[in-house]
Order: structure tokens, then sequence, then C-alpha cells
């Protein structure tokens, strides 16, 4: 049975790919191909930010009884990371690729410190908390996926 630690930590891996294609299209001043990796990136992201918030947190949180632990946190870290993402979208239009490079590099380590969180702590958690609803869960995120 697949996990919920392992499925979204692979659309951690994948989003760190799209990441790194972006900014080295960046640093090459390649700008049309970076706006293009970018904009990957970023919907890519947005899926997952919105799986999570949308049928993961509220099941977790139903199943705990918990509003204001681990799924508040990487509820606030997902608004800190749209608020880069915002930044890193100008200064891409504005083709500042000190700028954006600058953002990356905020952006990595929030990324690296979230992802850590939610594998380390938050997803088997809710592997074990959910327990044989995972499947169920798993199907949820896949259906939301495909009508967004």
């Amino acid at each position: 049975m697949e996990t919920i630690t392992q499925t979204l930590s692979a659309e951690h891996s994948h989003c760190d790919q799209l990441f790194a294609q972006a900014e080295a299209k960046v640093a090459n001043k390649q700008w049309v191909e970076a706006t293009t990796d970018f904009n990957h990136f970023i919907f890519e992201m947005e899926q997952h930010f919105t799986r999570e918030e949308q049928v993961l947190f509220p099941n977790v949180e139903e199943r705990t009884g918990q509003t204001a632990g681990p799924t508040a946190v990487m509820r606030m870290e997902h608004q800190q990371m749209r608020q880069v993402f915002d930044e890193m979208q100008k200064s891409l239009t504005q083709q500042n690729d000190e700028q954006y490079l600058g953002l990356s590099e905020t952006l990595l380590v929030l990324m690296q410190q979230h992802n850590a969180k939610e594998q380390q702590i938050l997803y088997p958690m809710s592997d074990q908390v959910l327990n044989r609803d995972v499947p169920s869960i798993l199907n949820q995120m896949q259906e939301f996926r495909k009508n967004v």
C-alpha cells in the first residue's frame, strides 16, 4: 500500500526539480524558458499545497481534533512561500536575475525546512492517524488534482 509519506514526498522531489530548472534558466538569462519553467513550478506547488490544505489537513484535523497544531503551521508556511513566489514572479517579469536568485535562496531554505517537517513529522503522523483511510485520502487527493 502506498503511503501519504511516499506520495507527498515524491511530489516534493518533483517540485524541487522544477524549481532547480527555473533557477538554472534565470542564471543563464534564458527569460522565456525561465518563465515557462517557473510557471510550471508554481502550478505544481499550488496543486500540492491545495491538495494538502483541502484534503489532507482537514482529515488529519478531524481525526486528531487539533486545528492549531502541525497543520496550522504548515498552512502558515504555505502562505510565506506564496509571498516569495509573488516576489519571484515580479523579478522574473522585470528580468532581474540578481533579485530572483536572492529570493530563490530564501525560498530554498523555506522549502527545505518545510519539507523536512512534513516528511519527518506530519506525513508519518498522517499515515498513522488516518490508518485504514490512507488509500481513500490518496484517492481524494488524486481526484482533486484531476478536477483542478
